[in-house]
């Protein structure tokens, strides 16, 4: 909820931005109103011999050097790839990011500047509403950004043929799991010593997050270490079978992924899913977190729209409804895992809750139409939506879960509260024509 101080205020703010000449400067300039500028870190960069992205230019990574004892290791996210229309930009917003590999000045780009609070250590708020530090503010980073279209794990060169048979075939190197192992071992190297790792990352990135933490963190050896997977999850596939059963054939076969799953023990070809509690058991004293929003409209149409023929959004959203059912269901039963899944928010198609601004991603257990007539006139106005339970924000939760090592373990029901918040009816317009522009 932003609060009533704030509304008129971003208003007048992003009226008074000036207005370049190129719509991409003036979509940038609002969300640098919006989110207080990102970061302007000094970052390395690390070229490793050997890496490279999916069109095989070379793979670079950033990091941050501090004096903080304490390591974000992190994946960015951007789509996937893994047939010609995919990899090669045809299919449009389903496919991946940075098919052209990864510039030099990438972290002074847009994404990489202000796409992460958690890499910023600050929810940027609004105008005159003060950014709030996080738990990572100060830490050392290393930041991985994602141009193999395989959620950093593939392991494949392969040709692509265009199916109309109109373009030349499309060599694509997924060689994310090189890049991914051969940052690890550099970052055990340069941090030797670690007490708090959080291994972390967005939508792919979450993915990776999950597929890759057992060689991070076995291989850097922290004292305490943290998955936090937003809106990447890898959903469960009991005996070979469920919703997202193709899309798991599908991608174990284009990134030639059982080399690298083949190392995790305990790990099931058969169900995916059962990553999410190797990792649990193999790791006992480590926490463990998933956040997305119920009412993903991104991730979920790459699960099922190029494998279910005929879906509309309402029969995407169920079956990752399902799905969603199914991974919390699991990871209810394990004393070390948490989720925090809010319904849904207006910014990015409720895709990634730690992205841009914490601005509704918030959960609440028992969020529920108001009880009394009396709670139509509180704050803020229009609301018909309100919280009978623990209302908590993600800078909070992650206050909590890494600095407290609490469990959190939130579902939230399906509810407008966000829908209705006249504060997100002005931000999240702005917000989305930035990531769009």
């Amino acid at each position: 909820m932003i609060p009533r101080s704030t509304r008129g205020m971003l208003i007048v703010a992003v009226a008074l931005a000036p207005l370049p000449g190129r719509a991409e400067t003036l979509l940038e300039t609002i969300v640098n109103v919006l989110v207080d500028g990102g970061n302007s870190y000094a970052w390395e960069k690390v070229e490793i011999p050997g890496t490279v992205c999916g069109n095989g230019s070379q793979y670079k990574f950033f990091v941050r050097r501090t004096s903080s004892p304490n390591l974000l290791f992190f994946f960015e996210g951007g789509g996937a790839c893994w047939d010609y229309d995919t990899c090669s930009g045809r299919a449009g917003d389903l496919g991946a990011a940075n098919p052209n590999g990864i510039a030099d000045d990438y972290m002074q780009q847009f994404t990489a500047k202000y796409v992460s609070p958690l890499v910023n250590g600050a929810d940027p708020g609004l105008p005159f509403r003060g950014r709030t530090d996080l738990i990572t503010s100060g830490w050392n980073i290393v930041y991985m950004p994602y141009c193999t279209g395989d959620v950093h794990v593939g392991h494949r060169l392969v040709t692509y043929v265009d199916p109309r048979g109109v373009e030349p075939p499309l060599q694509w190197i997924h060689h994310g799991w090189v890049n991914t192992a051969s940052a690890i071992v550099w970052a055990h190297q340069a941090f030797p010593s670690i007490d708090r790792l959080l291994v972390t990352g967005f939508s792919a990135g979450g993915t990776a997050t999950s597929a890759a933490y057992w060689f991070v963190r076995g291989t850097l050896q922290p004292r305490r270490s943290y998955l936090l997977n937003d809106s990447g999850p890898v959903y469960f596939t009991p005996g070979g079978s469920g919703l997202s059963r193709p899309l798991h054939q599908q991608i174990t076969d284009s990134w030639g992924l059982l080399p690298v799953f083949s190392q995790l023990p305990g790990f099931d070809p058969n169900d995916f899913g059962s990553i999410n509690l190797l990792v649990a058991d193999q790791f006992p004293a480590d926490r463990f977190a998933y956040t997305g929003y119920s009412q993903d409209y991104n991730y979920s149409r790459f699960s099922y729209e190029r494998f279910f023929a005929g879906l509309d959004k309402p029969t995407v959203l169920a079956f990752w409804k399902s799905d969603e059912d199914r991974l919390v269901s699991s990871l209810r039963q394990r004393s070390n895992w948490s989720y925090f899944v809010p319904w849904e928010r207006q910014i990015n198609d409720s895709h990634c809750s730690t992205i841009i601004t914490f601005i509704g991603s918030h959960a609440c257990q028992q969020m529920e139409k108001k009880h009394h007539w009396w709670e139509y006139f509180e704050w803020p106005p229009g609301e018909s939506y309100k919280c009978y339970s623990e209302f908590v924000g993600m800078d909070r939760f992650l206050q909590q879960f890494i600095g407290q090592d609490r469990q959190f373990q939130i579902q939230e029901p399906p509810n407008g509260y966000n829908a209705e918040d006249p504060g997100m009816k002005i931000v999240a317009p702005l917000i989305n024509a930035a990531l769009e522009g």
